[in-house]
């Protein structure tokens, strides 16, 4: 059975790092920031929804592929709502993997911290206005034990 990790947070939470861990254990890494940069995008947030929503359908084609093969994969996204964590859940069930959801849990100041010295010159260093940044934050709904298999990791 294939495992699937679902990596959740907002932006600066760390989330980046935690996927190079499970990349060293043999997971395929599967990253909506990766996929933005390598389509021309630029390092900055929010992009336009309809480009937002060609890449999650390519993120999504990717993951089920992936699955497919067999690979345990982790895919690096915020996984903002409880919604979007749903959908990869049964994304995940559909293809057979075992899924849990990853929260990296980061105290505010922390992550703003971190998104304010990105660089933007490269796919992990999106840039966001610090007025995003809170935004997306604060916007965050932080996953529950009653979504399904949790774990919860310090990000900062």
């Amino acid at each position: 059975m294939s495992h699937l990790v679902l990596l959740c947070g907002p932006a600066g939470a760390g989330k980046s790092t935690h996927a190079r861990r499970y990349a060293a254990q043999g997971y395929a890494v599967a990253s909506v920031d990766e996929l933005a940069w390598a389509a021309g995008q630029p390092a900055a947030h929010p992009l336009p929804d309809d480009v937002a929503r060609q890449l999650a359908e390519v993120l999504r084609s990717r993951v089920a592929a992936l699955l497919d093969e067999g690979r345990d994969v982790v895919v690096d996204a915020s996984f903002w709502s409880r919604a979007a964590r749903g959908e990869y859940r049964t994304l995940g069930a559909a293809h057979g993997a075992d899924t849990v959801v990853v929260y990296v849990e980061t105290p505010r100041d922390v992550a703003l911290a971190r998104v304010a010295a990105r660089s933007g010159d490269g796919a992990h260093q999106v840039r966001l206005t610090p007025e995003t940044a809170a935004a997306y934050y604060d916007g965050f709904e932080v996953p529950t034990p009653d979504e399904g298999p949790l774990e919860v990791v310090r990000g900062g």
